[in-house]
């Protein structure tokens, strides 16, 4: 049961309302995501806006966003107040730009990929991968990177 929205949400409501587990908004808690106020009894109480802040980390985590940088997005916005429509609309271009980056790099992997497994790995000299213009043959003879001794 909810306690009125002048106390705030407890940890529990929160933890009801966003499907995560009480240690895991203690855990946002430590990297900045949420900021619970304490009553006089030293509960911490959240506000709505810590259910749309929770809810944001979740949709970015997975789109495969690690939280530094999600806590990064978020830590200019104001702590105790619902981020505005700009606000989220600037983290949103940031994360664009972040996943047009990715998908430019996945679909550059899938190009270089057909040649990689055409040289099996052991002819450095077309891998595309991991020895462009093969740069590897000033290393010596053989599988390069398979034969490095380590240190």
């Amino acid at each position: 049961m909810a306690v009125k929205s002048s106390q705030g949400l407890t940890i529990g409501d929160l933890a009801d309302r966003t499907g995560l587990a009480v240690s895991a908004i203690r855990f946002y808690e430590t990297h900045g995501i949420v900021h619970p106020v304490r009553n006089a009894g030293g509960h911490r109480r959240y506000g709505r806006h810590d259910l749309r802040r929770l809810s944001f980390v979740m949709a970015a985590q997975r789109l495969g966003f690690p939280l530094a940088d999600i806590a990064a997005h978020l830590a200019p916005l104001p702590a105790h107040k619902a981020p505005t429509k700009a606000d989220w609309s600037r983290i949103a271009k940031g994360f664009r730009r972040d996943i047009a980056a990715r998908i430019a790099a996945l679909e550059e992997l899938g190009e270089k990929l057909d040649g990689c497994i055409g040289c099996g790995c052991l002819s450095l000299k077309a891998c595309q991968l991991y020895n462009p213009d093969d740069a590897k043959a000033a290393e010596g003879t053989g599988p390069r990177n398979l034969t490095r001794t380590v240190s």
